[in-house]
């Protein structure tokens, strides 16, 4: 029984030791311990709540009450879920992102003795489709996005060395915003990237042109930004203090936006186009793994899908109707009709073959 002024441990509840809330806590916990990042952490506490959220509707507290078929039931409603805004599906990843918490979750409960099995061990988790990026941009177009800053403008000279530094190195926006000035090489052309995806460090070049505008930024826009204590960050807002990842996809997609293509993105587009373009230019894809830290190659594979000018240069030199030759009317041409000669010939020879 409580105490007089303490609160009533409710099932399920915070207070209740064997709620699902409190059990979540020693999983973020365990999380912690093993050096999962904090961004991973937060994203699988959003998940595993709105998980939550569904079992508190349904009278579910405890995890000892969640069962195989409760789980499945849960998987099935993300299924037929409709967003709110656009009355739209959640899309396989999204269903997938959800689920891969609540495994987790029930896992960690099991081996840490905290209920009797685990109801998640034998859950199927929905198939991942591979799609492809959806835009990538020219180096003409990258160009033109690049020119709508203006660079006359403190900010406007920050913002085209942001640009400049994703179309060169393909980095991650996460990773940008990391970024200090000592991590920079100006002499070798290479920076270091900090903490990225999975806490992986990598040094990656960078190009001559992105180099030139952030020392352009360095030497006359920076220390306009810069409030002391200098927090070190490469590139600062118009407070002094280092860029969120939101306000840098805001940025990005307004430049994008304003050049008048007609493609969408943000940060994640110049990635792409990096990426895609090197492709193209013949670089190995072993080396544009190393250049996007993806930890598997399969990950990096998708571009080479995406970049498909090797493989229509193949296609053109040895299909035999890949190439139709360029018809120009004649006289001839034009007292026998208006059919081009090239088509028609193709007909003729074919019926003159049967």
């Amino acid at each position: 029984m409580p105490r007089r002024g303490e609160r009533k441990s409710r099932p399920g509840g915070s207070l209740d030791p064997h709620g699902l809330l409190a059990l979540a806590e020693g999983f973020y916990h365990s999380m912690r311990v093993k050096n999962y990042s904090e961004a991973t952490v937060d994203g699988r506490k959003v998940h595993l709540n709105l998980f939550f959220a569904w079992c508190q509707e349904r009278g579910i507290s405890r995890a000892s009450e969640v069962t195989r078929a409760i789980l499945e039931r849960y998987q099935r409603y993300l299924y037929h879920y409709r967003k709110q805004r656009g009355g739209g599906p959640l899309t396989f990843g999204s269903q997938h992102a959800r689920l891969v918490p609540v495994r987790a979750f029930f896992r960690y409960l099991a081996k840490a003795n905290l209920i009797l099995h685990n109801p998640a061990a034998e859950l199927e988790l929905p198939k991942l489709e591979k799609r492809l990026p959806r835009h990538i941009l020219t180096a003409g177009e990258a160009d033109q996005v690049m020119n709508q800053c203006d660079v006359k403008d403190t900010i406007g000279l920050r913002d085209r060395a942001i640009l400049e530094t994703f179309y060169s190195t393909g980095m991650r926006r996460m990773e940008l915003v990391n970024l200090a000035v000592y991590h920079l090489d100006m002499e070798r052309g290479t920076l270091i990237v900090r903490k990225g995806k999975w806490k992986r460090d990598r040094v990656i070049p960078i190009g001559d042109r992105a180099l030139a505008w952030i020392e352009k930024y360095l030497a006359e826009a920076r220390p306009n930004l810069v409030v002391e204590p200098d927090p070190g960050a490469l590139f600062l807002t118009g407070m002094g203090q280092a860029l969120t990842p939101n306000r840098l996809t805001q940025m990005v997609g307004d430049y994008v936006r304003k050049a008048g293509i007609a493609k969408k993105g943000s940060c994640h587009l110049f990635r792409h186009t990096m990426a895609t373009l090197m492709l193209e230019g013949g670089a190995d894809i072993r080396f544009i793994q190393e250049m996007l830290g993806h930890a598997k190659l399969d990950t990096t594979q998708i571009y080479t899908q995406v970049s498909i000018r090797k493989l229509k240069e193949v296609h053109s030199g040895t299909h035999p109707a890949a190439k139709l030759e360029r018809w120009t009317k004649t006289a001839d041409d034009t007292a026998g009709g208006d059919e081009a000669p090239s088509l028609a010939a193709e007909a003729a020879k074919d019926e003159k073959d049967q």
